[in-house]
């Protein structure tokens, strides 16, 4: 046998090697374990005392909006009875069909600021699909259509539906089939659903870009135009975001006329009230326990954690669940299915502990999250503002921890100093119990 055949034989047998690259790759996703039930869940205590009717703040009632009964039963009965500051002025003009670009901070109410004007112009004998709303994500798009389901609860003819990816396309061309009057969706998802002829939006009156800066970042810029040069019909677009970026304005300088601006700033009365602390810890093993002791130490009942990685989501979750703690995950790589079931036990507080990467930390508008805590500082600073905006919504307090190594000190930095936030570093002696007021309480 010659050399050349030897070094052929060899080759051969390195490939017969089954399974040798799924065993040794490092980031393999194995399936979820099994948990027993959560020892340690906490249930929020019923305050019949607590006015919920403070958490909208602008002065002006829904009643003196010349809404419509349906609309008005459903807000009373969420016990609504003032708009935001967002609501009042965007409500108005689009009621009116006229353009709006709206730049508001997080939790101030968008979505209701457009939703109750679609809502309120739909016309019930017309089929076709009267008003778009396109959104970067499909948590945001899922959040969005549920609001608007909440609202028109009290109108039987309403059909809304999402249109996202990562579900099997076939049943949403079965529920497009039902002549929805108002369509969510994502950029991608709707623009695959027109290539196919299952979806219309020639007749579209109301066009609504809901986080247009995030979409537009995300790289959306394209599929969004395209979508809007396919609405002849079209009588007004709306463009609400949190930031006003230059793709956002190229997009309104390009399909609005005459467009009333709305700019809520920040200030004391819509400002989230978010308490920011930082504690120092060595190392991973005492970022664990650091975990444990606030989750112990505190009467939080819904907590969100972030990590910078989905290895780190799983380990973290593990940690958590088996030491009887009621959590559980959402990453990139959890199915649709599993990721919606997650967020909804969240959100009805069947769960008291949400771990996730920064898929969750812009598009979910989740109430009543008592704490963020950043298990891992995000690499983008503008990336630490949408995390901390999950806790301080509605008028409410929240409080925000951040866990850091002596490697993070130059990234805390950069974050304080783009912020402009007074963000305390506590001593972590064991016991880590926050108060209102973003102090710590040491009881050793």
């Amino acid at each position: 046998m010659n050399k050349t055949e030897i070094n052929e034989n060899k080759r051969k047998k390195t490939f017969k090697r089954k399974g040798s690259f799924t065993k040794n790759r490092k980031y393999e996703i194995k399936p979820e374990r099994i948990f027993s039930e959560p020892t340690k869940f906490k249930k929020r205590p019923v305050n019949p005392d607590e006015d919920k009717q403070k958490t909208n703040y602008s002065g002006t009632k829904f009643d003196d909006l010349n809404l419509s009964e349906g609309i008005i039963k459903a807000l009373n009965k969420k016990e609504y009875i003032y708009s935001s500051t967002v609501q009042s002025d965007v409500i108005p003009p689009l009621m009116e069909y006229k353009d709006v670009i709206a730049k508001a901070p997080t939790g101030t109410g968008k979505t209701f600021a457009f939703g109750i004007p679609l809502l309120e112009q739909l016309d019930y004998e017309n089929k076709e699909i009267q008003a778009l709303i396109l959104a970067p994500t499909r948590e945001l798009v899922i959040q969005i259509c549920e609001e608007l389901k909440d609202l028109s609860e009290f109108m039987p003819k309403v059909k809304i539906e999402a249109i996202y990816g990562g579900k099997p396309i076939e049943g949403q061309i079965k529920a497009l089939k039902r002549n929805p009057q108002i369509i969510v969706a994502t950029p991608g998802r709707l623009k695959d659903h027109i290539d196919r002829k299952t979806l219309d939006i020639s007749k579209v009156r109301t066009a609504v870009l809901d986080e247009a800066d995030r979409m537009l970042d995300m790289g959306f810029i394209e599929e969004v135009t395209k979508i809007l040069n396919m609405m002849p019909s079209r009588k007004n677009l709306a463009l609400l975001s949190a930031t006003m970026s230059m793709g956002v304005m190229d997009i309104s300088w390009l399909y609005q006329r005459d467009a009333v601006e709305v700019t809520v700033e920040e200030n004391n009365e819509n400002k989230p009230d978010i308490d920011q602390i930082c504690v120092m810890v060595q190392n991973m093993h005492s970022k664990m326990k650091a975990v444990g002791s606030i989750l112990d130490n505190n009467d939080f009942y819904k907590v969100l954690i972030f990590c910078n990685t989905i290895n780190m989501v799983r380990m973290l979750t593990d940690d958590l669940r088996e030491k009887g703690y009621s959590a559980n995950c959402i990453y990139g790589g959890k199915s649709q299915t599993g990721r919606e079931k997650t967020i909804r036990a969240f959100k009805d507080e069947k769960l008291n502990i949400l771990i996730a990467t920064d898929v969750a930390a812009r598009g979910l508008d989740i109430t009543d999250v008592d704490a963020v805590i950043n298990f891992d500082l995000p690499a983008d600073k503008e990336q630490y503002v949408h995390r901390i905006g999950r806790t301080g919504r509605a008028m409410k307090n929240g409080i925000a921890v951040s866990l850091l190594t002596p490697f993070d000190q130059d990234k805390l930095n950069e974050i304080k100093k783009y912020c402009k936030a007074d963000i305390k570093e506590i001593v972590n002696d064991g016991i880590l119990r926050l108060l209102n007021e973003g102090d710590l309480e040491n009881d050793n």
